[in-house]
């Protein structure tokens, strides 16, 4: 590994044109391959397919780019795209590591445009294959990595538990008052965040239902900040029960997150119930780098929850219920001395999940996996 450039296959976002089938690009000495597959609206079923099947096709190129390598590791979306990952660490003599950031069949059920039982079976069986055949698998959480042993089958010993995170350098604290709150109207407001892809697992129509509950506090604004298959209903539905405590802003760029954040007073998260282990929020790592608390309209046994309780950095409330979510979310606006205890604390509980620690934990793991390598197998360089 040492004095070896890294190499790795990666998606199509990237400087390369649309026509090039495999992009090549550099930074910091690392030689990126990008494998450059259709980019349609993921709206609807057929361009999220026609998409999986043209990155896997241009992902299948652009590994036999990858000479020799160490580890070859794969991610669970686009669901299939394990089979090919899996098949160049056999073809290289390379280690295979399936990282599980959600767990398949069951989050495609959320996909309201297509439910078909012979793709499910068959990408139920294709996990099973792929957990059984990998030499680590990764875990997002301790409630993902119990789904993976009890209903899947996974060898326990293989898993390691390694949550997404946040980093704590370039999320900071910062003050309410900014540029981005003034230019939204938010600073003199009570602002209960939502941020980030607005799409079919989190129970966001439960949120509408309680700032209904919530409009005669004429100073606490919901604020959805970001995008995703379900804002264009969102907003016809705010539209039309007449919530003008209810706001829709764009993703905003890199250089203004740290202000877009601090612009809430809380955030929410949510899942809809009987998902969560298929799915894990990563949006709370960098809410807890924000400073802010949040109200976590999940199961108790999401890893959203277990933080909020561990670290008291936030409240839960039952998933599915508004009377439930808008009596916490007025619990905290009530109790603002608290509620800024509670920032505090999840600043504290964020260095738990900052960058460094999981870079470090991917870099052990990946050593660990190398230095048990059979005997007769030629060094090489990931």
């Amino acid at each position: 590994m040492a004095g070896q450039p890294l190499t790795g296959v990666t998606g199509s976002r990237g400087r390369s044109p649309w026509w090039q089938v495999v992009g090549r690009e550099s930074r910091h000495g690392v030689r990126i391959l990008r494998a450059n597959g259709t980019r349609l609206r993921p709206r609807r079923f057929a361009g999220r397919a026609l998409n999986y099947i043209t990155y896997f096709l241009t992902a299948a190129v652009a590994s036999f780019g990858v000479n020799r390598p160490d580890v070859v590791m794969s991610l669970t979306d686009p669901p299939i795209i394990g089979l090919l990952a899996l098949w160049t660490a056999r073809r290289t003599g390379a280690k295979f590591v399936f990282l599980c950031e959600d767990i398949f069949p069951e989050v495609a059920v959320l996909l309201d445009d297509f439910h078909n039982e012979t793709v499910n079976r068959t990408l139920d069986r294709v996990g099973r294959y792929l957990l059984a055949h990998a030499d680590r698998v990764v875990a997002l959480g301790e409630r993902m990595r119990a789904r993976l042993v009890d209903e899947k089958g996974a060898d326990p010993q293989k898993i390691a538990v390694v949550h997404n995170w946040a980093d704590c350098e370039a999320i900071r604290p910062a003050s309410k008052d900014n540029a981005f709150s003034r230019a939204h109207g938010l600073a003199d407001r009570f602002v209960v965040m939502h941020s980030g892809n607005l799409g079919m697992s989190q129970n966001l129509d439960v949120i509408l239902d309680a700032a209904d509950r919530l409009r005669d506090r004429r100073d606490l604004v919901v604020v959805f900040v970001g995008d995703g298959t379900r804002r264009q209903a969102l907003e016809s539905a705010v539209a039309s029960r007449r919530l003008d405590n209810v706001r829709f802003i764009p993703y905003q760029p890199k250089e203004q997150l740290a202000d877009s954040f601090a612009a809430a007073d809380v955030f929410l998260v949510s899942l809809k119930a009987g998902v969560e282990g298929y799915i894990v929020p990563s949006k709370v790592y960098g809410i807890l780098a924000a400073g802010r608390p949040f109200v976590a309209a999940v199961d108790p046994s999401c890893e959203a929850a277990a933080i909020a309780r561990e670290h008291g950095c936030g409240v839960l409330a039952t998933p599915g219920d508004a009377g439930d979510l808008a009596s916490q979310l007025l619990t905290l606006y009530e109790n603002r001395a608290e509620t800024a205890a509670m920032g505090r604390r999840a600043r504290e509980a964020a260095w738990l999940f900052d960058r460094r620690r999981a870079v470090k934990a991917y870099h052990d793991l990946f050593v660990d996996l190398l230095e048990r390598r059979p005997e007769g197998v030629s060094e090489a360089r990931v």
